[in-house]
């Protein structure tokens, strides 16, 4: 038997299997911080009750019922026990309550994607086909005002209001992507980090670039945005290597 038959009698059950998933892998891949940033997923219509990861909590250690399920709208959240981080409830719990289409949020300080965000000009030319697939897809939030707490978060949440743009580069910080869905937003986080090293690895040959133009890029980009079902086999492959290895995320 897997052990995503292991259901306590937890709501959003499913949602919660493929986040603590998520966590995990991104723990493999050394995109974590410790026991920094934060995943979230919307799990009622408005978008403003979410699941989170647990305070200061290792991403190895996070599991489908220990994570959070918070509402955005609830002022007394910090005040309660088993209070979120102040940086994630500022920072998601603002996403969540402005951003009805930001479903699922990951925010990371992942090596590359941090690179990238830490040069003068963030920008990410289309140089290959994974740079080409966010073409015209992100924002580069330039006025870092420290750790996200409530103002950061409000402000960083008024960035997203386009669904088209969905990845935003924090300047001076890292990288926060949205999605549908913890699949969506995942794939879509793991490939942002693969485009930026592929960039900040050919900015350190000193040659010049082979940028695509416009058209090509956003063709390209066009093309992965309906690519169909890469993300959803993605998160299942990874469930099921978590499983083969014994993982206890889905407990």
């Amino acid at each position: 038997m897997s052990v995503t038959d292991l259901r306590p009698n937890i709501d959003h059950w499913s949602e919660r299997v493929d986040m603590a998933a998520a966590f995990r892998w991104t723990e493999r891949l050394n995109m974590h911080e410790g026991v920094a940033n934060h995943f979230s997923l919307a799990v009622n219509q408005d978008g403003t009750q979410f699941l989170m990861n647990a305070n200061q909590m290792h991403f190895s250690r996070v599991t489908a019922s220990n994570l959070l399920l918070l509402d955005a709208n609830d002022a007394e959240v910090m005040d309660l026990p088993g209070a979120p981080d102040p940086t994630a409830w500022g920072l998601h719990g603002s996403i969540h309550r402005h951003c009805r289409h930001a479903r699922c949020v990951m925010h990371v300080h992942s090596i590359f994607a941090t690179v990238l965000a830490s040069l003068a000009d963030s920008n990410l030319p289309p140089i290959d086909q994974n740079t080409a697939t966010f073409f015209n897809r992100y924002v580069i939030d330039e006025e870092f005002g420290g750790l996200a707490f409530e103002s950061e978060g409000e402000r960083c949440a008024s960035m997203l209001s386009d669904p088209k743009k969905k990845v935003m580069i924090m300047g001076n910080h890292g990288v926060l992507v949205i999605g549908s869905s913890p699949a969506d937003a995942f794939n879509r986080l793991y490939y942002f980090e693969r485009a930026a090293e592929t960039y900040i690895r050919a900015l350190q040959t000193g040659q010049p670039l082979r940028v695509l133009s416009d058209e090509i890029a956003e063709k390209t980009a066009q093309e992965l945005d309906d690519y169909p079902g890469q993300a959803d086999a993605h998160l299942r492959e990874i469930k099921t290597v978590l499983d083969a290895d014994g993982s206890d995320y889905a407990t």
